[in-house]
C-alpha cells in the first residue's frame, strides 16, 4: 500500500490476535452470569470490536456510538457526538469499547452520559491505553496494550481517516 507517511510496526497482526483472544476469554469469565452489552465508539473501535465479540463466548448485544475529539494529531478537547445508541440499556452493565484511551476526554464524557441515561455500570474496554496523555481521571477496566506517548495507526486507528485498514499497529513517521 502506498501512503503519504511511513509507518514503523509496533504490534504485529499475530500479537494482536493473541491478545484480543486473551481479553475475550477474560471478559467471558468475568461476565459469565450477566448480560453483556457492548457499545463501540466509531470509527476507531470497529475492527477491535469485531474481533473482540468473536472472542467472547457469551450471548451479547452490541450497538455503536460515534464520537470524536481528534482532528489530525491533536485533540480539540470537545467531544462531538455524531451517532447515538439505539438499544435500550437502562439498568444494564455496558462495556464501552474504544480503540485507544488517550486524553480520556471522549470516554469520560460518554461514560457519564450513559450512566446519566440509566446504565447500571459502564466498563471501559480499550485496545490501547496511553496514560502519559491523560487529562481526566479515567482508567480502562480491560485493555490489550499500554503504550508510550506515540502517534499510532492501524487496526482501526487513523491519521486523517487513513491507515485504519493496516492489520498491525504502527507509529506514523511524520
Amino acid at each position: 500500500m502506498k501512503y503519504e507517511h511511513s509507518v514503523e510496526v509496533m504490534i504485529t497482526k499475530d500479537e494482536i490476535a493473541k491478545k484480543v483472544k486473551e481479553l475475550g476469554a477474560k471478559i467471558t469469565e468475568d461476565f459469565k452470569d450477566r448480560d453483556v452489552l457492548l457499545i463501540g465508539v466509531l470509527k476507531g473501535s470497529f475492527i477491535f470490536m469485531a474481533d473482540l465479540v468473536r472472542a467472547i463466548d457469551l450471548p451479547i448485544k452490541m450497538d455503536f456510538i460515534s464520537a470524536k475529539s481528534y482532528f489530525g494529531t491533536t485533540s480539540s478537547g470537545v467531544v462531538d457526538i455524531k451517532l447515538d445508541t439505539h438499544l435500550e440499556f437502562a439498568g444494564k452493565t455496558i462495556m464501552l469499547v474504544e480503540d485507544i484511551l488517550d486524553t480520556g476526554k471522549t470516554l469520560s464524557v460518554l461514560k457519564q452520559m450513559l450512566l446519566t441515561r440509566g446504565a447500571a455500570d459502564v466498563k471501559i474496554v480499550t485496545f490501547l491505553d496511553k496514560p502519559a496523555r491523560r487529562t481526566v481521571d479515567i482508567k480502562s477496566d480491560y485493555c490489550c496494550y499500554t503504550i508510550e506517548d506515540r502517534f499510532v495507526v492501524g487496526y482501526g486507528l487513523d491519521y486523517n481517516e487513513q491507515y485504519r485498514n493496516l492489520d498491525f499497529v504502527g507509529e506514523v513517521i511524520l
